[in-house]
């Protein structure tokens, strides 16, 4: 199986040897050549060696990282959600709603350049991943991935006393509901800021999944 480092938040990064930090940076450049070729092609008509050649490596070291052209594209698809649970794993434990909250925003905001062309990314992506089923089974699998990793981090900041289901139904909620909000906002051409943009459609849906779980009542 190839080795996957699927890291793009700077925190992360800052703790990887000088190694590590130069495969991450070539996985990332293989991700943005293939979103691109997905873009101007449409991933049928794409090929890893078309995409190998984008980035500038040789299709033996795209294939070092990523067992399909789909599958290339997953660092750009995870990017948010690292963003995500490292704000969470920063926040202390207590009041899990609000927190929730802050870092769903805070994680889906658009601060600079780097996050809008992030969300541009993963807008083009979501939309090409309609009539691709393996596109959308990366998809899924970056967000199933996210569950797993958000499950410990909810742990902690839930308290020994927390109910582990409760604390997995909240992680279950949490990454539908921005799995959901990005969803929903790539179908439309709303802006990435402001009224349906996806740090708001995700806090509306992380409000909506999460009422009925008296872990999250506020």
């Amino acid at each position: 199986m190839p080795h996957v480092v699927r890291l793009t938040y700077a925190a992360d990064v800052t703790q990887l040897s000088l190694t590590e930090r130069r495969k991450a940076a070539t996985q990332l450049d293989i991700a943005r050549a293939a979103a691109a070729l997905f873009a101007e092609h449409g991933p049928d008509s794409t090929t890893a060696e078309a995409i190998a050649g984008r980035a500038g490596v040789a299709l033996r070291t795209f294939y070092r990282y990523f067992r399909s052209k789909q599958d290339a594209v997953g660092p750009l698809l995870s990017g948010g959600a690292e963003r995500w649970r490292a704000l969470l794993e920063a926040a202390e434990p207590g009041a899990l709603p609000a927190t929730l909250e802050r870092a769903v925003a805070e994680a889906l905001s658009v601060p600079d350049e780097h996050a809008a062309e992030q969300l541009g990314w993963t807008r083009g992506l979501l939309r090409a991943a309609e009539s691709d089923p393996a596109l959308r089974a990366v998809w899924y699998r970056v967000n199933q991935e996210s569950e797993e990793k958000l499950l410990p981090v909810l742990t902690r900041l839930a308290g020994a006393g927390a109910d582990p289901l409760e604390v997995r139904l909240a992680a279950a909620a949490a990454t539908d509901a921005i799995r959901i909000a990005l969803e929903a906002w790539a179908a439309t051409d709303a802006p990435t800021t402001g009224a349906g943009s996806p740090a708001e459609l995700a806090v509306r849906c992380l409000r909506e999944l999460t009422g009925g779980i008296s872990l999250l009542a506020r």
